[in-house]
């Protein structure tokens, strides 16, 4: 994704990609090490997004929208408002009331993160992204502080009372955020991670 915000330009396209790692504790550039409490034999990866310490691992939903911010024309703030009231909206589909916390980005449910953001924004333009937590063991968020809070609870979707299948979430969660920044999604082949091209916009026609 770093590759593809590198060579995009005012013409390309813009991209979701959407993800499901394995087990892996990233760490954000300003991170501090120490909350990183027992990693064990998980791998902890020093990444390029903003944030501290978070856990990645089968059951949660990885989204990088890959946006033009500029054209979208709204600024960082916006962009993160947008992104967590998709979340929200996603919850509601299965009578989950969430809510954002002031100064700790992400969705909270009865004060619970089930879904972390960290973001990076270049020349304009978006990379890194969301981890939703559908249906996953959460047992790995207690090797860390999350976010670089101690004793932070997490919850999943799963465990809130709505389903199991990450099939049945991501369709509800990518509609909300096509709505928040008024996208119309198609589905693609997935990118060539070791060359990932933007794919230009078509040309408008010209009166004649």
């Amino acid at each position: 994704m770093q590759r593809f915000t590198d060579l995009r330009d005012e013409a390309s396209i813009d991209e979701v990609w959407v993800v499901e790692h394995d087990p892996v504790f990233t760490l954000g550039q300003a991170g501090k090490p120490e909350h990183v409490l027992m990693p064990g034999d998980i791998p902890v990866l020093h990444v390029d997004r903003g944030g501290q310490v978070t856990y990645h691992g089968p059951g949660q939903i990885v989204v990088y929208p890959l946006l033009d911010l500029r054209r979208l024309k709204i600024g960082v703030r916006e962009y993160v408002c947008r992104i967590e009231q998709a979340v929200i909206d996603t919850l509601a589909e299965w009578n989950i009331g969430a809510q954002r916390r002031e100064g700790a980005p992400g969705v909270y449910v009865n004060g619970a993160k089930v879904a972390a953001l960290g973001i990076r924004v270049r020349r304009g333009c978006t990379f890194h992204g969301l981890a939703f937590n559908a249906a996953m063991d959460l047992a790995p968020f207690g090797r860390i502080n999350p976010c670089g809070y101690a004793g932070l609870q997490v919850t999943s979707v799963l465990d809130l009372g709505g389903p199991s299948s990450l099939d049945a979430i991501k369709p509800v969660l990518l509609d909300a955020m096509a709505a928040q920044f008024g996208l119309a999604l198609q589905a693609a082949p997935p990118p060539d991670l070791d060359d990932p091209r933007p794919v230009a916009l078509p040309s408008t026609p010209q009166a004649a």
